[in-house]
């Protein structure tokens, strides 16, 4: 796999430490067990897969390379890189400036821009009419173009999909990015709709065998189907693809749930003719990371820290699965854990953030789960793991530590 080139502030000693010891003895990633951190009165049980993806390694490598080589040039993110506010607010500091916010507002009118800009497309892709914009503009969209390839596999496949006369049905949050380029790519080849979770496949495998008025279907997804669906015409023949930060079991119960649908329309015979049986469009890093915080979750412990943007649709899940089991603290940074008694977190329920006291208990011995999204710095988890370190006393050293 090809090696970025990754600034000194984002690496950590101890998670490459971590990472090089696992890879060397499970090269196949076979174990997905976590790493036991015993310090003593902290023991820390750390997740098998966590932190940087492939996509994200490339979109950093590109983005410092390409300031670091266009000096003297104004340079602009069309939106967030990637969802992390350190890196974010890294690459402002260094005079990046942001055309539009995650959800596509406009922070810079598009008449700002020349022809001598440079544009760098975030990680998750951008759509084709933010592509011609560029274009008119006199911008390549193409020369600084940090698109994850796990995303052009998906446009790919959804590309297939509509010049095969199915319509795309995408498992995603139709408000983010990756959602909003796949859409657009998609309807260049053929009608699509877009939907957030198991209950609106219920829904629309309802407005597929006739059990709810057709009409529904154009109230319900307002906005999220492509120009003049036909709910009679293009729910005939479906394939499904997904937003590559999905949660893969929801995916999975999605897949199954439509396709029971059209044998019960169309049969199981032709099943083929009608359901393309497509094969799971997550990315590595997300199934690697929602399989390693399953494992986590066979072990007992007393509270679980998920490290990442509030934003970020992969950790998000992660919290999702740890919360099903345990108390879970979703931190944006090592500051976020204000002291030994109170933190300040993330509740995904209400969007908003709270200090919770007490966080930590009072025993002798306290188990901690600790991982991160695919696009949170192993530095920052390092930094995690030594501020809740440095309120105990007697702790033993990492070289005492670790792994034995």
């Amino acid at each position: 796999m090809k090696k970025f080139d990754i600034p000194l502030i984002y690496q950590s000693g101890l998670i490459s430490r971590i990472k090089e010891f696992r890879k060397l003895n499970d090269p196949r990633k076979v174990d997905y067990s976590p790493t036991e951190l015993d310090f003593g009165p902290v023991k820390f049980l750390v997740a098998r897969h966590f932190g940087f993806c492939y996509g994200v390694e490339n979109a950093i490598d590109i983005a410092y390379k390409t300031i670091e080589e266009n000096r003297g040039k104004r340079i602009y993110l069309l939106s967030e890189m990637i969802h992390n506010p350190e890196v974010n607010n890294d690459l402002t500091d260094l005079g990046v400036k942001f055309i539009m916010d995650t959800f596509g507002k406009m922070l810079i009118d598009w008449n700002e821009l020349s022809s001598d800009d440079i544009v760098i497309i975030p990680a998750f892709g951008t759509t084709m009419e933010i592509e011609e914009k560029l274009n008119s503009i006199g911008i390549n969209p193409y020369r600084f173009n940090t698109t994850c390839p796990f995303v052009e596999k998906v446009w790919n496949r959804s590309s297939s999909l509509g010049n095969s006369d199915y319509t795309v049905i995408i498992h995603g949050k139709h408000y983010h990015e990756e959602t909003r380029s796949t859409f657009s790519h998609t309807i260049q080849n053929g009608h699509a709709v877009i939907i957030r979770d198991l209950e609106e496949a219920k829904i629309l495998s309802d407005i597929i065998l006739g059990n709810v008025e057709k009409d529904f279907f154009y109230e319900k997804f307002n906005g999220r189907s492509s120009s003049g669906f036909d709910v009679e015409r293009d729910l005939v023949k479906v394939g499904i693809v997904n937003q590559t930060t999905m949660l893969a079991s929801e995916t999975e119960d999605i897949l199954k749930e439509l396709k029971t649908a059209m044998i019960a329309k169309y049969g199981d015979a032709n099943i083929d003719e009608h359901f393309a049986d497509t094969r799971d469009t997550l990315c590595y890093a997300t199934n690697d990371n929602q399989k390693a915080t399953l494992s986590l979750l066979e072990l007992e412990s007393d509270l679980a820290i998920v490290v990442g943007g509030y934003n970020s649709s992969n950790t998000s899940h992660i919290v999702e699965l740890l919360n099903e089991k345990l108390q879970t603290y979703f931190i944006s940074s090592p500051e976020k854990i204000i002291s030994r008694d109170f933190i300040q977190h993330f509740l995904l329920e209400s969007k908003s953030e709270i200090k919770t006291e007490n966080y930590l208990p009072r025993t002798e011995k306290i188990n901690i789960m600790i991982t991160s999204g695919a696009s949170c710095p192993d530095s920052i988890v390092e930094k995690v793991i030594s501020k809740i370190l440095s309120f105990f006393p007697n702790v033993k050293n990492i070289d005492d530590v670790f792994l034995n």
